[in-house]
C-alpha cells in the first residue's frame, strides 16, 4: 500500500518526461494516487502525449491559469468527477525572454508583470481552484529555485520566485485553520524545457554536482519527485509555510 493510496492529486506543468512534474505524477501513481494533469495551448498536446508514458493514462484537462473561466470550469469538473481534492502541485512558470539571460535591465514592466502573474500569482490561482474541494489534511505544493540568492541569468524569474516563496507563507497562514498545508520544494537545477529557456543555465551544471555533498544529476528528477509526493502525503501533517531544499545539500555548504 503506497503512502498516497487512494488520494486524488491535480498536477500541473507536465510537458515532457524530463520535467519534475512528470516525475511527481509517476511517483504519485506508483504510491497509489489517482491523478489529473493539466496543460494549455500547444503545451496541452505535449501533456497529452507524455501522459501516455505513465503506468496509467490519466485524464488531461486544459487550464490557462490566468483565465478565470478555465479555473471555474476546472473546479466544477473536479467536483463532479472526484468530489474532493487531496493535493495539488503547482509547476507553472513563464517569463518573457527579456526577463532572463544576461541583461537584468533589459526587461520592461510589461514583461516583468507577465512573469509575476504567471509564475507567482498563479499559485494563489491554483489555490482558488482546489481549496473549496479540499478536506482537512490536504496539501498544495509549489516548486521554487532558492530565491534567497541572486543567481546568474535567472534575473526576473528569481524575483518572481521570491514572491512565490512569500506567497507560500501567506497561504499557509490563511489555509492553516482549514487544516490545509502549503509548502514549496526548492529543487536543484534540472535539465528541463524551462531550464533550456535560460541563457546561461550551463553555469549551474558542473558547479552543482561539484558542490553538493550528495552529488547532483541534472537529468534525474526522482529525488525531487519522491519528496514532493511525501509532502502531499499524510507524513508531514504539521509542516506548512516551509521551503524544503531537495538539492543534494548544495544550499547548505559554501564554495
Amino acid at each position: 500500500m503506497g503512502i498516497v493510496q487512494d488520494k486524488k492529486f491535480l498536477i500541473t506543468g507536465v510537458l515532457t518526461d524530463s520535467s519534475i512534474a512528470f516525475g511527481v505524477a509517476k511517483v504519485a501513481q506508483e504510491e497509489g494516487a489517482e491523478i489529473i494533469l493539466t496543460g494549455f495551448g500547444r503545451g496541452l498536446r505535449l501533456t497529452e502525449r507524455v501522459a501516455k508514458k505513465l503506468d496509467t493514462m490519466p485524464e488531461v484537462l486544459e487550464l490557462d491559469i490566468s483565465n478565470a473561466e478555465h479555473r471555474k470550469d476546472l473546479t466544477e469538473h473536479l467536483r463532479s468527477t472526484w468530489g474532493h481534492v487531496d493535493g495539488a502541485l503547482h509547476s507553472i512558470g513563464f517569463a518573457p525572454q527579456s526577463c532572463i539571460g544576461g541583461d537584468f535591465f533589459a526587461a520592461e514592466w510589461e514583461d516583468v508583470a507577465t512573469a509575476i502573474e504567471v509564475s507567482t500569482y498563479s499559485y494563489r490561482s491554483l489555490a482558488d481552484i482546489v481549496v473549496p474541494l479540499m478536506p482537512e489534511g490536504s496539501s498544495i505544493l509549489g516548486l521554487t529555485f532558492d530565491a534567497t540568492k541572486a543567481w546568474p541569468a535567472y534575473n526576473w524569474m528569481g524575483v518572481a520566485k521570491a514572491g512565490l516563496e512569500s506567497l507560500n507563507r501567506y497561504l499557509a497562514r490563511e489555509l492553516g485553520p482549514k487544516g490545509i498545508r502549503s509548502n514549496l520544494v526548492a529543487a536543484g537545477p534540472i535539465k528541463s524545457i524551462a531550464a533550456k529557456s535560460i541563457d546561461g543555465f550551463s553555469v549551474y551544471e558542473d558547479a552543482w554536482e561539484e558542490r553538493s555533498p550528495l552529488g547532483w544529476d541534472i537529468k534525474d528528477t526522482s529525488g525531487v519527485a519522491k519528496s514532493c509526493v511525501a509532502l502531499m502525503s499524510d507524513f508531514f501533517p504539521q509542516t506548512t509555510g516551509q521551503i524544503i531544499h531537495v538539492d543534494g545539500g548544495c544550499s547548505a555548504v559554501g564554495a
